[in-house]
């Protein structure tokens, strides 16, 4: 899940004057437009980033981390990394949670008047199990946190909490919508819980009507209380919401899931040594982790090979970076984020400087542009450097804003690492995320070799050029 944040309108405003002032400098971008061309047509015509996708979708499947799954893709895509020709590939050790879902969950909805009927539900990443024999009681529904903590322990004790707020559809950037209502899954069933709820369902997060509940990560608090959450498909809450207009609604709830003990895990990286800066480091990369269901295609499979493909596309062209070019798959986004916590400290301890990490996490959609953070001291004077490249990335629908970047890559803002998110066309993206919908057959080939030679022009400039 991409992180962001929010930027103020005075900052706003200096980052347009700076991006102006640059473009006013006329730096001659001629022979890069060329490169550029090259790149892009290198992409779509030899590009492997598709065919390492139908693999680790159709031949590996989902890849929770903690499973054997995920070794095996982790296996694969450094043997992928160790034969394209870079100067080195390897496994870096992580340790991260297991947790597994057991058997089927069960739902239902017990002698309404509409008589008794299954929902359609996935347990939540991390949810503790409702025991052999399932919990059944009262749903209330509930659209904030506010009103949850109004009804207090008196209204919410022995009770399941259905949290229903809608992904709200009128908000043109779905990841903000997204940002509004994903509370209600990562931390809300715990507020029920510390009140005596007994259990939690929660409204999939999605804008779309459909028959696919979403799971995704929920909080927990070490110590408890803890209680067993699903998320249910939209079209199931709508109808659930309708029905307990008519009156009270009892629920039943069973599902077996359990968290195990930590298991070694692996992130995967490749590089290429920069020829004059080598110490100067430049990163790509995607999450290989994905939840238990589906095959993790757009989350995050095809961040992972389009950086692969950022590697290939420049090594098979013959290019040589002045500045080191690592591809990082992530470890354990999904469930823990310790793939990107371990890969930070170990540059910290290193002294290893990285002066730009790029992330792709938000599907393999047609791109859009990018978005850029950073550590305060450094922001406005690296973002005023990349908008340089604005107009040579332009003709490709590409925009440079401020904004989120990416999960795995966080930890490096406090090294004084600009950050930047790969910004696909977000509106389907929700449509897939989190389900077993999430499916090799979902990704368009042309879109998602698009987006890998628009990663790999903004990173060539970055190279080239410096920041």
């Amino acid at each position: 899940m991409t992180v962001f944040f929010k930027i103020n309108s005075s900052l706003i405003f200096i980052l347009l004057i700076s991006a102006s002032t640059l473009r006013a400098q006329k730096v001659d971008f001629s022979n890069d437009t060329t490169t550029v061309e090259a790149i892009y047509q290198y992409t779509l015509t030899n590009g492997k980033c598709y065919d390492w996708l139908d693999y680790l979708c159709n031949k590996i499947g989902a890849r929770l981390s903690g499973t054997p799954a995920y070794l095996a893709a982790a296996e694969y895509t450094r043997q992928v990394l160790d034969t394209i020709g870079l100067d080195s590939a390897w496994l870096q050790p992580v340790t991260v949670p297991h947790w597994e879902r057991g058997e089927k969950e069960i739902a239902r909805v017990v002698n309404s008047s509409r008589g008794s009927y299954d929902l359609r539900v996935l347990a939540l990443g991390s949810s503790v199990a409702t025991g052999e024999k399932g919990i059944q009681a009262e749903i209330i529904e509930i659209l904030s946190n506010e009103q949850l903590q109004q009804l207090g322990q008196k209204g919410v004790k022995g009770k399941i909490v259905f949290f229903n707020r809608p992904m709200e559809r009128g908000i043109v950037r779905t990841m903000s919508a997204y940002g509004r209502a994903v509370d209600q899954r990562y931390s809300m069933p715990t507020e029920a819980a510390k009140l005596g709820s007994i259990g939690a369902i929660v409204r999939s997060m999605t804008t779309k009507i459909d028959t696919f509940p979403h799971t995704g990560g929920t909080q927990y608090l070490p110590a408890g209380p803890n209680i067993p959450a699903f998320a249910v498909c939209t079209k199931d809450a709508e109808n659930l919401s309708d029905l307990l207009k008519s009156g009270p609604v009892s629920v039943y709830m069973r599902s077996t899931s359990k968290m195990l003990s930590d298991k070694p895990s692996y992130n995967v990286i490749g590089e290429i040594k920069g020829s004059e800066f080598p110490d100067e480091i430049i990163i790509i990369g995607g999450h290989l982790d994905s939840w238990d269901i589906g095959q993790g295609a757009h989350d995050d499979g095809t961040g992972c090979v389009q950086s692969m493909q950022v590697l290939h596309t420049l090594q098979s062209m013959g290019y040589k970076p002045k500045r080191t070019i690592r591809c990082v798959l992530f470890s354990n986004e999904e469930n823990g984020l310790r793939g990107g916590t371990e890969y930070a400290a170990q540059a910290k301890s290193k002294g290893e400087i990285h002066i730009a990490a790029l992330e792709s996490d938000s599907g393999g959609f047609t791109p859009r542009g990018f978005n850029f953070e950073g550590h305060p001291d450094i922001f406005v004077e690296k973002f005023k450097k990349t908008a340089a490249f604005v107009d040579i990335l332009a003709p490709y629908g590409l925009s440079f804003n401020p904004g989120g970047s990416g999960a795995d890559i966080s930890p490096l803002k406090e090294q004084k690492t600009l950050l930047i998110g790969f910004q696909p066309d977000l509106h389907r993206y929700f449509d897939y995320h989190h389900t077993e919908a999430d499916v090799f057959s979902a990704v368009n080939q042309r879109e998602l070799e698009m987006g890998a030679a628009s990663m790999t022009a903004l990173i060539f400039l970055i190279d080239k050029y410096g920041l």
